[in-house]
């Protein structure tokens, strides 16, 4: 990064709490591409290590091997939730992943956007972490008409890419969905795919943020900055985000989930 670059964005590399700038009590809302659920799990495990309660959950639908990273699992159906078992959970092990139950598929059914609400508001965990949308293992994506599922207490929405998406061809490979995609980016299929079309994710009205609550702080997550040329490439897109005056984005967290390092980007 030349130093005219360098006066304007300032860069320390930190763990997820402070590269986040988290508050003592935050309901997360993570969105976007393949990732999201390696994060998920990564802060909760450093919110942990930290003394916090932390509550891990979907509103949409995970494996229920990737559930079962949380050391206790609590099935409690939105209908009727037994927050007797959460708080035995929550005091016995400080992280819980809560499902409504288990389907057939192996996967565990996510809970509703009034559940996540209520666990929030009326449970008062420290910390409450939701998988909000779905991107079958793709490194970036745009919303479909009926996602992302964000609650209306969450006070924060992490948008996750993968950096190994920069400059391959827009394909169902890479991106989950490819419709909305190129609606929002305004690319067609086999074109490479950009740091300026990769901005227009994350700042469009129907990109990675639809849908969050307007008093919500907007976070961009680049992962996989521990691949080739990723790092050089995550500056460009960091760069656009941050500042562009009119991005819903107020900071950009690039990092390896991998390697967990991560490298915080402001104004």
């Amino acid at each position: 990064m030349g130093e005219k670059d360098r006066g304007r964005i300032s860069e320390l590399r930190m763990g997820l709490i402070s590269a986040l700038d988290l508050r003592p009590r935050e309901h997360i809302a993570i969105v976007g591409g393949g990732g999201k659920t390696s994060l998920c799990f990564a802060l909760a495990e450093e919110l942990l290590q930290a003394g916090t309660r932390v509550v891990t959950t979907t509103t949409t639908k995970v494996w229920q091997i990737e559930a079962n990273r949380a050391p206790c699992v609590v099935f409690s159906p939105s209908a009727s939730p037994s927050y007797e078992d959460l708080k035995e959970g929550l005091k016995r092990e400080g992280h819980i992943f809560v499902s409504q139950g288990l389907l057939e598929s192996g996967k565990v059914e996510g809970i509703t956007r009034a559940m996540a609400d209520s666990l929030f508001l009326d449970l008062q965990v420290d910390y409450v972490i939701i998988e909000a949308d779905g991107a079958a293992g793709r490194p970036v994506k745009a919303p479909a008409a009926h996602e992302p599922v964000i609650p209306s207490s969450a006070t924060m929405v992490i948008a996750v890419i993968g950096l190994e998406a920069m400059g391959r061809p827009l394909n169902p490979e890479i991106v989950f969905r490819p419709g909305p995609f190129r609606e929002v980016t305004g690319l067609g299929d086999g074109e490479p795919i950009t740091p300026a079309a990769l901005a227009r994710v994350f700042q469009s009205p129907n990109g990675l943020f639809k849908g969050a609550p307007d008093s919500a702080r907007r976070i961009a997550f680049l992962n996989k900055l521990d691949l080739p040329a990723s790092e050089e490439q995550g500056r460009a897109l960091a760069r656009l985000l941050i500042e562009d005056p009119h991005a819903p984005v107020e900071r950009v967290v690039m990092g390896s989930l991998l390697r967990k390092e991560y490298l915080e980007t402001k104004n």
